[in-house]
């Protein structure tokens, strides 16, 4: 694996363990030799992974939108910095310049792309891995509820296993190497296959 897309809060967050597991992930991507994509910010739990990935020697590529980086908030020691014209190009470019997907502690932003990345591997229109650093339990939440859609069959139980989900970079990274995507959906009838 060359890169990874890693999704997170502009936030610090509560408590410094986010900031702190956003650091041992960038440690251990630039000790790999694994590419950060983010999105190209210099605060909050993104600045930290960003910072890490560099102070390791690794490379980071970050993808902003205009209206952001005339916010003044972009990265300025980047490998690479991108810049796009809306949110939804600077997800479509992360897309493609990655070979997997993480989702560290973030809000509302942070879920609505690891949501958009999850139903594009559900409908195939990717087959790369995806993984949810479960820093501090953060996750452990969102994990009871997609259970939750699964028992009310509104998402199959064979897409729970497509995001994976570790405490540790190291063991979400060696996930990522064996990944097998499931099948993709479809919309036939049982009786139609």
């Amino acid at each position: 694996m060359k890169s990874v897309a890693v999704f997170c809060g502009s936030s610090k967050g509560a408590s410094d363990v986010y900031v702190e597991g956003a650091k041992k992930l960038g440690a251990e991507l630039a000790l790999r030799g694994i590419t950060l994509v983010y999105g190209g910010s210099s605060i909050g739990v993104m600045g930290a992974v960003a910072d890490a990935v560099l102070a390791e020697g690794g490379q980071v590529i970050g993808v902003m939108p205009d209206f952001l980086d005339k916010k003044e908030i972009s990265h300025k020691r980047l490998t690479e910095l991108i810049i796009v014209d809306t949110m939804h190009e600077r997800k479509a470019k992360m897309a493609e310049l990655s070979e997997g997907f993480m989702v560290l502690p973030g809000g509302p932003g942070t879920m609505e792309e690891f949501f958009e990345i999850y139903t594009w591997a559900q409908l195939g229109l990717h087959h790369k891995p995806l993984g949810l650093l479960n820093i501090n339990n953060y996750y452990d939440p969102l994990l009871a509820f997609f259970q939750h859609m699964a028992d009310q069959q509104f998402v199959n139980e064979k897409y729970l296993s497509m995001a994976m989900v570790d405490t540790d970079p190291a063991g979400l990274l060696d996930q990522f190497n064996t990944y097998e995507p499931p099948a993709v959906k479809t919309f036939l009838k049982p009786d139609q296959t």
